[in-house]
């Protein structure tokens, strides 16, 4: 790059950290849960057939949906509060997002990529769809992990509500029916089927997309600039030329 190109590169810091470390928390945090997932489902061709690795599975599993869900809880409150990049004015769907992403596909098809400090529109969508996947997996993931395993925040309520007469809701215990009412069972069985169809579908939607978020990512950095990948290390972006979403208000 010659001294020319050099001066019109602008330094904008974007990312704050508290979306950086969000970021990474949850892209760590959810590898982990498609792998222990993956463990699940598989565990009889892993060989993994005895009642207490099933639920201690389940344990590690439903332990690190707690951090994800923690991080999710805590991202969702700082878009209130963090800065014009992180807030839900950067997140939520506008009138005119359909006709800049019309804009921003004929510019990149045109060879002309336009730059943004934020989400370009294309990735501002994908942003909104991650989000409601991710809150989608965390309610149904808390709900099956009261269900399956008892654990927090819906685990000793479900005991409550599945324990038989004269029987002590802490006494039971994850898989065994002992001290259960079969008919309050059945009915804790027929809710927490749908909400589990629910959770598995929406991690292999989740999937897709983040094969997809990633790969867009990529080829953006490529064809835009701008340093998008190193942006969630730094918080900063580089860009040549002024960008479409600068000048605004916070």
């Amino acid at each position: 790059m010659d001294s020319a190109q050099q001066d019109t590169i602008q330094v904008s810091q974007v990312w704050d950290a508290p979306v950086r470390l969000f970021h990474w928390i949850n892209f760590v945090s959810v590898i982990s849960l498609f792998f222990m997932g993956f463990i699940m489902l598989y565990k009889k061709e892993l060989g993994i057939s005895s009642l207490e690795a099933k639920i201690a599975l389940k344990q590690v599993h439903v332990i690190i949906g707690y951090v994800f869900v923690v991080n999710l809880l805590i991202r969702l409150l700082w878009a209130f509060v963090g800065n014009r990049y992180a807030r839900w004015s950067a997140i939520f769907p506008y009138r005119g997002l359909l006709a800049d992403i019309r804009q921003y596909v004929h510019a990149l098809r045109q060879g002309r990529p336009q730059p943004y400090l934020g989400h370009n529109p294309l990735g501002r969508l994908a942003v909104m769809f991650l989000l409601l996947l991710l809150i989608t997996m965390s309610a149904s993931g808390l709900l099956r992990a009261g269900t399956d395993i008892y654990f927090p925040p819906f685990g000793s309520w479900v005991q409550g509500y599945l324990a038989a007469d004269q029987v002590p809701p802490s006494s039971l215990k994850p898989y065994d029916e002992t001290g259960v009412d079969p008919q309050k069972l059945k009915q804790v069985k027929a809710f927490k089927s749908p909400i589990g169809k629910v959770h598995l579908y929406t991690a292999y939607l989740l999937l897709g997309l983040l094969i997809l978020h990633i790969t867009a990512v990529i080829l953006a950095d490529k064809r835009e600039g701008g340093a998008i990948i190193s942006a969630m290390f730094t918080g900063r972006k580089y860009l040549s030329g002024k960008p479409l979403d600068a000048g605004k208000p916070d």
